[in-house]
């Protein structure tokens, strides 16, 4: 698998066994073992070193994956008819969860002031110094006209309305990895960590406990099964909601319901690492160089958002929530008059955005909210709560 992928630079490599010296002392300082949620919490943000807070480019052409609003201004041009609902609900304020390069925050506010909606603050919860850096020169090149409504946080704010976006953020929450094994009476549970043998970084298994044990106990399947939980991603979402008075948190990502996650065909996880638009299934190659994700259950997303008082306003497929929003209406307006180039990008990319062997049916949208009348628009049609 390795020999498929793209060679890594001495610096890179250099980088990354720093990265895995410190790993490894973590895990003989914790007795010969780690979470695999702590290995993918620093492997994506150990400071200097995690994919997310080193230096190397993420996003676009010359990074690692491309983000939907990468491949199009149209993506953040429909959003922008949702956000501006909300906002009309709530109030004019904006929170960006993650903001990647930049480009949705630019293009977002640029279709909200398009629609009259432009926020009084448009904030980006960011902790990563080296993609604040980049967000900045992105929003000066493409967004300079609103500099004055966007500042950047270190933390959640203490009570907030109005609407937070988060796009592609979920998924790269760090996730227990773990075992239902069927030996022996009954079903086991082991929690797959990370250990060391041979000076390599390995999987290590032990059982699981405490609140970890309990949420998989819960789950529909049947042993021998692998796959993850993420309690960081469903304690983020009770977090905001706690501290929403009055709006919608969106949130876009690829994932399933649980009865759809947790499907027999699905018995070997869904840890996926991205490396110059390539994909593996080798978390340990060559620590903090490569991305590491996993599928989003949305219905524990939806549960820790209603446990924690929200109601949940719609989940629905991008593809829907897009066509809801109106980007074929945003297309035609583009297409309009002979075709160019760059018409029959945008084409090419709404048809990415939208198209089930695509992005279309992978990624899902899902809204959360307090105080905020419906139907939204993103949901008007295809809404999927149901299948929650």
């Amino acid at each position: 698998m390795q020999a498929a992928l793209p060679e890594a630079s001495a610096d890179a490599r250099a980088a990354s066994k720093a990265l895995t010296d410190i790993i490894a002392a973590e895990i003989g300082a914790g007795g010969g073992w780690m979470s695999f949620a702590r290995y993918m919490e620093l492997a994506l943000y150990a400071p200097g070193l995690g994919y997310y807070s080193g230096g190397s480019r993420k996003f676009g052409a010359e990074g690692d994956f491309l983000t939907a609003p990468e491949l199009t201004p149209l993506y953040a041009r429909a959003l922008a008819r949702q956000v501006a609902q909300v906002l009309a609900a709530s109030s004019p304020r904006v929170i960006e969860a993650g903001a990647g390069s930049g480009r949705l925050a630019a293009d977002l506010l640029t279709a909200l002031a398009a629609l009259d909606c432009a926020p009084e603050r448009y904030q980006i919860l960011e902790l990563s110094g080296e993609l604040r850096a980049r967000q900045k020169e992105t929003l000066a090149e493409h967004a300079p006209q609103f500099a004055g409504c966007v500042e950047w946080l270190d933390h959640l704010p203490e009570r907030f309305s109005g609407c937070l976006v988060g796009n592609e953020v979920l998924d790269a929450m760090p996730t227990h990895a773990l075992r239902w094994d069927d030996a022996g009476p009954g079903c086991s549970v082991l929690e797959r960590g990370v250990g060391i043998a041979a000076e390599r970084l390995v999987f290590a298994e032990q059982p699981a406990t405490g609140a970890l044990l309990a949420a998989a106990n819960a789950l529909p399947l049947a042993a021998p099964y692998r796959s993850e939980i993420s309690l960081a991603a469903r304690a983020w979402v009770a977090e905001l909601a706690q501290r929403l008075d009055q709006g919608a948190l969106i949130l876009i990502d690829y994932g399933l319901p649980r009865g759809e996650l947790y499907n027999p065909l699905r018995d070997s996880g869904t840890v996926r690492c991205h490396y110059r638009h390539r994909m593996h299934e080798d978390p340990f190659w060559l620590p903090g160089l490569c991305d590491i994700t996993s599928h989003v259950d949305f219905t524990a997303v939806a549960e820790a958002g209603f446990d924690a008082g929200l109601e949940v306003l719609g989940y629905t497929s991008q593809a829907n929530f897009l066509i809801n929003c109106g980007v074929a209406e945003l297309l035609r307006e583009t297409d309009a008059g002979n075709a160019n180039l760059n018409e029959l990008r945008a084409r090419g990319a709404v048809n990415v955005l939208i198209s089930p062997d695509e992005m279309g049916e992978l990624f899902k949208v899902i809204a959360l909210g307090r105080g905020v009348p419906g139907p939204l628009l993103g949901f008007s049609h295809g809404d999927r709560v149901h299948t929650l």
